[in-house]
């Protein structure tokens, strides 16, 4: 059957393919505003499809449709307005690919990936002199804004979102935070109690090009996880648009409040589900945080999603680009991966994830966890209704909000020694949003630690009171968190195993202190417990 795709890309393709200056755009790089401002008639682009990258790993099919279909959809935008687009499907790589399309063009222009793996990806391309690579414009921030007059770790957020913050002006009156203060973190904090109602996330028309991306995927990514939902995609502009307008109307206002809580039932509550178009630049970064400074909303929810759009996303990129992917550490290099990692596909499956290649990244492991990830991550019950339930959506939709993920699945995992390497390459694959620069400093790092003090001044690990506090998980759970739930005595025991290493922390003397005061039988049972529900759950056994 004939490709609607092809078919309209050839049906309008430009004259004059040769008089043209040509550039590479990666699939992460799907904006205008990555070329040069120019007529179209006077631009080609060369995009890339390899089906290699999209079977390295086990990546949840939602997000291979939300990538195959932008790019898609973004090639026919920029032929819509004279731009000569050489559309590329490859079997032997990015760079074979570009070397190749330089010989038809002449050598490539194109701006620096965000993807660690990419820019190794490109490395040969560069090195033959098909593809020359300049800066990224979307950040938000420069490396001057992280380094401030401390290059070295430790990074901390607080002090580069203010530079960041007096660089832009975002939010500022003067040379003073709107407010009186930069940040409103402490008044993010309810719980969702029902009201106000979250508002319903909006449905899209597949249209031709979604319709042929879906196929595509079913039929030869069959045995990729996860459920593939074509209704959920935006993959053009428009659909952009309406999602964005979406989050600065019925979203936004009540975002701040009940940015850090939990519900089952309303498992998006007021987050914007806008990060999988920002790290595609689907999404300009700086135009929306300029639309959503402009909203007349609580400057309480205004700041929040600031700060995780100037402060943590960009943060996170620098680190990783500082440290080479954490590959450079002040207590110097941690082993790296053989292969990339398939995230506990494997044990699930009963079948061993192909071999592809490239390296799996940088294992450092702070506190030496070393467990393996438990079934529960991918869909066997655990008993456990807060992972149980949130896995279920990751697994349906490719995502869950950024609390999900740290207080629920980091949490558990760093609180059961899940190696940091394998909880990593378990969110690389689950989620729509997740690449090297977004996933690794935000699981390796902050998730579980495994890092140390790096960027992040403490483990992020809770018992069960807090989730019992800020989600509705705890109803109708087989467990009562006052009396009888693994979670506390597995965040005691984690205490316990680690106080030699986190003893000199002055954020946990608290906590510390209080662990230590547990009665030995008390401290003994906690033990038990971690191994017990350990290792029931390496098992894939349900817990009493």
């Amino acid at each position: 059957m004939a490709s609607p795709f092809f078919q309209a890309l050839k049906a309008g393709a430009p004259g004059r393919p040769h008089d043209r200056a040509w550039w590479y755009l990666a699939y992460d790089q799907l904006h205008s505003r990555f070329l040069p401002d120019r007529p179209g008639a006077e631009l080609g682009v060369v995009l890339v499809e390899w089906p290699g990258k999209a079977a390295r790993r086990p990546y949840h099919q939602q997000k291979l449709a939300l990538l195959l279909s932008n790019q898609r959809h973004f090639a026919l935008e920029l032929q819509a307005r004279g731009v000569a687009v050489d559309y590329r499907v490859t079997e032997v790589g990015y760079s074979a690919a570009l070397i190749d399309a330089a010989r038809d063009h002449g050598p490539l222009r194109g701006v620096t990936p965000a993807e660690r793996e990419l820019r190794q990806d490109l490395a040969p391309a560069v090195a033959a002199k098909a593809l020359q690579l300049g800066p990224h414009p979307g950040w938000l921030s420069t490396a001057a804004d992280f380094e401030g007059n401390t290059p070295g770790p430790p990074w901390r957020l607080d002090t580069f979102y203010r530079r960041a913050r007096q660089r832009t002006g975002l939010l500022m009156d003067g040379s003073k935070p709107l407010g009186g203060r930069y940040s409103f973190d402490t008044e993010n904090r309810r719980p969702w109690k029902g009201t106000p109602p979250a508002p319903e996330l909006p449905n899209f028309v597949a249209d031709p090009i979604t319709l042929e991306v879906g196929a595509l995927i079913s039929r030869h990514f069959p045995h990729h996880p996860g459920t593939l939902h074509l209704e959920q995609l935006p993959s053009t502009p428009q659909d952009a648009e309406v999602l964005v307008e979406w989050f600065l109307e019925q979203a936004l206002p009540h975002f701040g409040p009940y940015e850090d809580a939990i519900s089952r039932s309303a498992r998006t509550l007021f987050h914007s589900r806008l990060s999988g178009l920002l790290n595609l630049h689907r999404v300009w970064p700086r135009e929306l945080i300029d639309r959503v400074v402009q909203q007349d909303v609580p400057l309480a929810s205004m700041e929040g999603f600031v700060r995780q759009v100037l402060g943590w996303r960009e943060f996170v990129h620098h680190v990783h680009r500082a440290t080479d992917g954490f590959r450079r550490l002040p207590e110097g290099p941690p082993s790296i991966l053989a292969g990339p990692g398939d995230g506990g596909f494997g044990t699930w499956a009963g079948r061993a994830w192909p071999k592809s290649s490239g390296d799996g990244g940088a294992c450092p492991s702070y506190l030496g966890a070393a467990r393996p990830l438990p079934p529960a991550y991918w869909g066997q019950p655990s008993g456990l209704a807060c992972l149980d339930d949130v896995v279920r959506s990751v697994w349906d939709e490719g995502y869950s909000h950024h609390i999900t993920r740290l207080m629920v699945l980091a949490n558990l995992g760093t609180l059961l020694d899940v190696d940091p390497r394998a909880l990593t390459d378990w969110f690389w694959v689950a989620y729509q949003d997740a690449y090297d620069w977004v996933v690794e400093p935000n699981v390796l790092a902050m998730g579980t630690f495994a890092t140390g003090a790096l960027m992040t001044t403490k483990p992020y690990v809770s018992g069960a009171a807090y989730l019992a506090k800020m989600s509705d998980h705890c109803h109708g759970c087989r467990f009562d968190p006052k009396k009888d739930c693994p979670i506390t005595p597995l965040y005691w025991a984690f205490l316990g195993r680690n106080q030699p290493k986190l003893k000199g922390n002055p954020r946990l003397q608290v906590v510390l202190a209080a662990e230590r005061n547990r009665r030995p039988e008390q401290r003994a049972q906690d033990q038990a417990t971690f191994e017990r529900t350990s290792a029931a759950l390496t098992r894939g056994e349900r817990l009493d």
